[in-house]
């Protein structure tokens, strides 16, 4: 399988920036830190370490949840299917900010996406 077929989600909550005030800073880091946290939980998948052959040329697809609850029913969707993620909550706040698949290829997942537009910060 070619690493360039392989691809990782990352769903953001845009309400952080747009109705909670939040510094895109803090909500870029809330990505970085599920990101990192998937990819630990995730090291020895095949998918991940095919994903981790080539940095320069990983592929991410940052999309944007509306709020917490389409950020929840994606999680439960992604669940109920057996995809494998990391729903990132912040702490001590406990807000969850982000969800981020484990790398899969595309053919396998993208149909989970569909719905969520591409993050913006407006």
């Amino acid at each position: 399988m070619s690493v360039s077929n392989i691809v990782q989600y990352v769903v953001v909550r845009g309400d952080l920036i747009k109705e909670l005030k939040w510094p895109l800073g803090a909500v870029i880091a809330q990505a970085c830190h599920a990101v990192t946290a998937v990819t630990h939980l995730f090291y020895q998948d095949e998918h991940t370490q095919q994903y981790l052959q080539d940095l320069n040329n990983m592929h991410k697809v940052v999309l944007e949840a509306p709020n917490e609850t389409s950020l929840m029913a994606l999680k439960d969707k992604l669940e109920e299917n057996g995809i494998m993620y990391k729903l990132w909550i912040e702490q001590p706040e406990n807000i969850p900010t982000c969800l981020v698949a484990k790398p899969y290829p595309k053919e396998d997942v993208q149909k989970y996406f569909k719905k969520c537009k591409l993050f913006k910060d407006s």
